[in-house]
């Protein structure tokens, strides 16, 4: 163990502290090449938030204008429900008046065919798989059939 507080150098004489004075040189270059890249890394993180600060503000202006629109909208549509309520009262027996005048006498199972779009289906015939194959569910299990 040295006493001696500063390292050994390499070198003799004067040789040892040129040496030790370009390799300071050197950390302090390379340092301040670290803290030119870090000063570049905090510009753009800054202007990433200022720009996330702006898209954030119009999205608060969108979200805003597009309650106000649903608002609009609502008290818009509820008028038009009350006025739909009170024709519905005015015309409502004329209304049914025309739909007596007029009733559909063709049962549902029967549609017309008189266009060729309109062409005629034939009943579904549905009913259980087993009788569609001709088989029967299994009720023995220890039996073939």
């Amino acid at each position: 163990m040295s006493l001696n507080p500063i390292p050994r150098l390499k070198g003799h004489g004067r040789r040892r502290a040129i040496d030790k004075v370009a390799e300071l040189r050197d950390e302090n270059r390379r340092l301040f090449t670290r803290l030119m890249g870090a000063d570049d890394a905090f510009a753009l993180l800054h202007q990433q938030l200022a720009e996330t600060a702006a898209r954030q503000a119009e999205a608060e202006e969108i979200g805003v204008k597009q309650q106000a629109d649903i608002d609009n909208l609502t008290a818009e549509n509820d008028q038009l429900r009350d006025e739909l309520a009170a024709l519905k009262v005015r015309f409502g027996p004329e209304l049914a008046a025309e739909a007596n005048a007029h009733p559909i006498t063709v049962p549902p199972m029967i549609r017309p065919v008189d266009g060729p779009e309109d062409q005629a289906t034939a009943p579904i015939d549905v009913k259980p798989l087993w009788d569609a194959l001709g088989v029967r569910p299994v009720t023995d299990p220890g039996k073939i059939a």
